[in-house]
């Protein structure tokens, strides 16, 4: 098995994923499925249909007139459709009502699907029925190469599960980027976080994700740092392109925020990113504040395919935004990936 958890999780909520459909949600809600935080419990916990759960419980199954007992299964939308490159099933706190296999299967459809849309869809299983057992973690590696928007979670025949997690890589429509002013450092738009000097208390990654970091624990955020030196993450931009506007996002970071923050770039298809004399500054090292955005606009015009953000000399952040246009080698690099990967 592969690290693959290193990477986003592709279905989480926080990222726009949704369980769109379910069979059964008798006992509890299919939307458990995709909540960011671990499994939660407390015993003896009853209400009107029994022991609660935070995750997803149905109803046992019985056999119909003609003797089949079929299985449950639930459809998430992912929030960032993507290149699937692991699934780990979570039977956290159901111990004796864990169903004894599960399996998953994907499909991509363009738009926004309605649920009888999707029961027409082309269905490619990723991960085989397996064998699973209670309150454990179950990884399974995925080799599909192909873009993905919906997984569907079947559990055979019945029982509860608390999450599904959906690792993988996205992969952007250039329909929606070609030609326009875009955040190239967008988790979405398949930017990633190829290096980071620490990510103690949060990943790198979280600084790319959509929408306004609700918490600290929502961005990055490093240990203290008692030695000389100062903390840094190097960012693959989502395409070529040239970046013409930062955003740094600090709020929620109150004590934890940095003293200041410096970028720099480098067109990595022409130079190592380990030739520091390839890098060239973006923003010089400025002053910031906590608690609170900040915007610079850039007056550089260079083709770069990589951003690094120091801070100095430790802290996090919350969002970081990279707005420009992508160069034709960019559009051209998205073009190709989504025709090889769109199926």
């Amino acid at each position: 098995m592969t690290d693959f958890t290193s990477l986003p999780d592709l279905a989480v909520r926080t990222l726009g994923g949704s369980v769109v459909a379910a069979s059964d949600e008798s006992f509890e809600e299919k939307e458990n499925l995709i909540n960011p935080w671990k499994p939660e419990f407390q015993p003896e916990t009853f209400g009107a249909k029994g022991q609660e759960y935070d995750g997803w419980e149905t109803a046992r199954r019985r056999p119909d007139e003609n003797g089949e007992l079929g299985h449950d299964w639930a459809i998430v939308r992912l929030g960032l459709p993507g290149v699937i490159r692991g699934v780990v099933i979570d039977t956290a706190w159901f111990k004796g009502n864990f169903p004894p296999y599960a399996s998953v299967e994907a499909c991509a459809l363009p738009g926004y699907p309605a649920v009888a849309e999707l029961a027409d869809a082309e269905w490619v299983e990723i991960v085989p029925k397996s064998p699973i057992k209670g309150d454990t973690e179950h990884p399974f590696d995925v080799t599909a190469e192909r873009r993905f928007t919906h997984v569907r979670l079947n559990m055979i025949p019945d029982g509860g599960i608390a999450r599904i997690r959906v690792h993988g890589e996205p992969v952007a429509d250039p329909e929606l980027l070609t030609g326009l002013t875009v955040d190239l450092a967008a988790l979405e738009n398949g930017a990633r976080v190829t290096g980071c000097s620490n990510m103690f208390y949060s990943r790198p990654d979280n600084m790319l994700a959509p929408g306004l970091a609700r918490n600290q624990a929502e961005g990055w955020e490093t240990a203290r740092r008692r030695d000389p030196g100062n903390e840094w993450a190097i960012i693959k931009l989502a395409a070529p392109g040239v970046v013409k506007l930062a955003e740094i996002d600090l709020t929620n970071l109150k004590f934890n925020a940095p003293a200041a923050v410096s970028l720099a770039a480098i067109d990595a298809r022409s130079s190592s990113l380990d030739d520091e004399d390839a890098w060239f500054d973006l923003l010089d090292r400025t002053r910031v504040q906590p608690d609170g955005r900040h915007r610079f606009r850039l007056a550089g015009d260079r083709e770069v395919t990589h951003v690094r953000v120091d801070i100095y000399p430790c802290g996090g952040i919350a969002r970081l935004r990279l707005l420009g246009d992508l160069t034709a080698a960019g559009e051209q690099e998205l073009t190709s990936r989504w025709q090889q990967l769109a199926g």
